[in-house]
């Protein structure tokens, strides 16, 4: 089974969010747990998280297979003391609230180096964060993004990510979340059934597969090493619609949320309906 869904909106409430995943043929999705572009947040109240454990059982969609996103403001790598401490609050306070939901995991990008430090040193600061946030916190796993490489984004190598994961005291509470057109833009080739074996075998022996928690499919407005972060409706982009049928047909993925954060919101559902076509013997 293939868990799909969208990063969808949960304006007016985090209850909201499974109603949405629901209208489009959801069995998975992604939310913002507050608002992404500001620093703080009312607390969750208590019917709004009772609402949507309701609204989640209702549509059927199981917490594992809901993606919860922490805010782009967010940099653990921050070079400035003063405001990683204020990244990593931030990012404490996600953590809870993904928690009181009843959620397990949280997707997140991994930080900047902003050009003022080295990509090793940022690394570090990231891994303490993180394993400062385990200790705080309990029953939530790190989800960590590939990154497009676009700026001063860590990210963006398989091996950056390794890095990460390597360094974190409580390996059951990290994973890995690919992200289709980051990891195109950042130089790895999906495109074919021989580009995508190459790119997996080499995630498998950097990362390993059963790191991978999480998916996100998207195609990309630009071409291959373009280190720019620009999302695509699917077989729109210059990645196109095999790579996404060899992603659907590999049998190391396991029950993970696949979220589409394609441009174009009004055909997810046509999209959805795309994936699970692409399932060879999908009846």
């Amino acid at each position: 089974m293939r868990y799909i869904g969208a990063h969808v909106s949960a304006s007016g409430g985090v209850q909201n969010a499974p109603l949405n995943a629901a209208k489009i043929g959801a069995n998975a999705f992604a939310l913002f747990v507050k608002n992404q572009r500001q620093w703080s947040a009312k607390p969750l109240e208590k019917a709004a998280i009772s609402e949507f454990k309701q609204n989640c059982k209702a549509a059927n969609i199981s917490p594992r297979h809901i993606l919860p996103h922490d805010s782009y403001l967010i940099n653990l790598g921050h070079y400035d003391d003063a405001k990683r401490e204020q990244s990593f609050n931030a990012f404490v306070d996600e953590i809870e609230r993904v928690s009181e939901l009843g959620l397990e995991l949280l997707n997140f990008h991994p930080g900047s180096h902003l050009n003022e430090i080295s990509q090793n040193e940022c690394l570090n600061l990231i891994a303490e964060c993180m394993n400062e946030a385990l200790k705080r916190t309990d029953g939530v796993k790190l989800v960590i993004e590939n990154t497009a490489g676009q700026g001063s984004n860590l990210g963006f190598r398989f091996e950056q990510l390794a890095y990460l994961i390597e360094r974190t005291d409580d390996k059951s509470r990290v994973g890995v979340c690919i992200d289709t057109c980051h990891a195109f833009a950042a130089g790895y080739d999906l495109r074919t059934p021989e580009a995508y074996k190459k790119t997996m075998d080499e995630f498998d022996a950097v990362i390993g597969y059963e790191f991978l928690s999480a998916m996100h499919l998207n195609d990309c407005k630009f071409g291959l090493n373009s280190r720019k972060d620009r999302h695509e409706s699917l077989g729109k982009g210059f990645l196109g619609l095999k790579a996404f049928e060899c992603i659907m047909n590999d049998e190391h993925i396991g029950e993970i949320p696949m979220i589409l954060e394609t441009i174009d919101d009004s055909i997810w559902a046509d999209e959805i309906k795309i994936l699970r076509n692409l399932q060879k013997g999908k009846k």
